[in-house]
């Protein structure tokens, strides 16, 4: 839990960018499709695709799981556009792609807990929660410290609301309350996000922290080279 937490303060910014929803759109196309259908992110991370499944990441995803079933585990793609259309939203690549074809989680990992299935929630994520709403983007873009925000109780609660419960899947955990998020909503769609007890912080070599890749792919290829999550001192 230290290491984490050193990490957090590290990384940690105190100004939060709270996202909200588009004013006046009238369209019934899930929020993600609001945004461009065909983009990279190019915020000094590198570039990310998350509309097109890059051939390559989606080999090294296959092998990292190495899941040999015919794709029985898989969800199959119209089990996976009818969670879209239920929960108003777009599954990030290569995330949608690895769920409709190689398999839907794994007991193996990643995280340490296991990688829960699409539209499952970890053990311990518990009841008294907020009520989770995917298509709502997710309100950060930069490592947050709560604990060290001067901030008044008042501002600080409902963003912590949103930061659990809006525009993520909840990929698994590794433990005392440190999940890992996939941001399907927001300006971080298709980045991946550790949150824990007392900060959060954005997974990614131009994040800093680690040497991994962003988004999806760089998780779970990090993770098949046995690497710490954390690994740059």
């Amino acid at each position: 839990m230290s290491e984490y937490l050193d990490r957090f303060e590290a990384d940690s910014v105190r100004n939060v960018e709270a996202v909200q929803d588009p004013e006046g759109s009238g369209s019934s196309q899930p929020r993600a499709m609001h945004q461009s259908r065909c983009h990279c992110w190019l915020v000094s991370m590198g570039c990310m695709n998350t509309e097109h499944a890059d051939p390559h990441d989606l080999a090294a995803i296959r092998a990292a799981f190495d899941v040999d079933d015919g794709g029985e585990s898989a969800l199959g793609w119209e089990a996976v556009q009818a969670f879209e259309a239920e929960h108003g939203i777009v599954l990030p690549e290569p995330y949608r792609t690895f769920v409709a074809e190689v398999t839907n989680g794994s007991h193996t990992g990643p995280p340490d807990y296991g990688l829960v299935g699409l539209a499952e929630m970890p053990d311990d994520w518990g009841d008294g929660r907020g009520e989770r709403d995917l298509s709502r983007p997710f309100p950060l873009t930069s490592s947050w410290l709560w604990d060290e925000d001067s901030r008044p109780e008042e501002e600080i609660e409902p963003i912590l609301d949103q930061m659990f419960n809006h525009g993520t899947i909840v990929l698994g955990t590794d433990g005392c309350g440190m999940y890992w998020h996939l941001v399907v909503t927001g300006p971080h769609r298709g980045h991946i996000w550790f949150i824990a007890g007392e900060g959060a912080t954005p997974f990614g070599a131009g994040f800093g922290s680690t040497t991994a890749e962003p988004g999806f792919a760089g998780w779970v290829k990090h993770w098949a080279a046995n690497k710490p999550w954390f690994d740059v001192e």
